[in-house]
């Protein structure tokens, strides 16, 4: 019989409750979130830090430009953000908080995906000592544009 240290199992109880309260689907965390970004952003690079810290499995591919891709995967010049991720057959541009994804994931609507366009201050991956403006995250398909939901 293996033994577990108490830290071990207070860490692994811990991380079991943290992705509990992220709402993931129990398939989310075996969905990888592919992301495509520019290999000098720091915010695109702290956003897949909050991904992987709400239970995320996230694969990164560094790209100098990402114009082409967005424009394949039907993101606009006004959805526009600084980096683009596939998961679920769905694109995620911009700084969606996790718990947007894990949503998306959860209900499918019928749409290409999520964004918050722009890079807006306290979204994740763009805090900045506690200032933070309204966002929205926006659900989009060609011809579609509403909110899913604000921050």
């Amino acid at each position: 019989m293996t033994r577990i240290s108490r830290r071990s199992f207070v860490l692994s109880a811990l991380a079991a409750a943290m992705l509990a309260a992220t709402g993931l689907p129990a398939h989310a965390a075996s969905e990888t979130l592919e992301v495509y970004k520019t290999p000098w952003c720091g915010c695109c690079t702290a956003w897949v830090d909050h991904m992987r810290e709400a239970g995320f499995a996230v694969r990164v591919t560094e790209m100098d430009d990402l114009e082409p891709f967005k424009a394949r995967h039907g993101v606009t010049e006004e959805l526009a953000s600084c980096h683009t991720a596939l998961i679920g057959g769905y694109v995620v541009e911009g700084h969606v908080p996790a718990s947007g994804v894990a949503r998306l994931l959860k209900e499918r609507p019928e749409a290409t995906g999520l964004a918050v366009p722009g890079m807006p201050m306290g979204s994740p991956g763009m805090e900045m000592d506690g200032h933070s403006e309204p966002y929205e995250v926006v659900l989009f398909a060609p011809g579609k544009r509403e909110t899913f939901t604000r921050y």
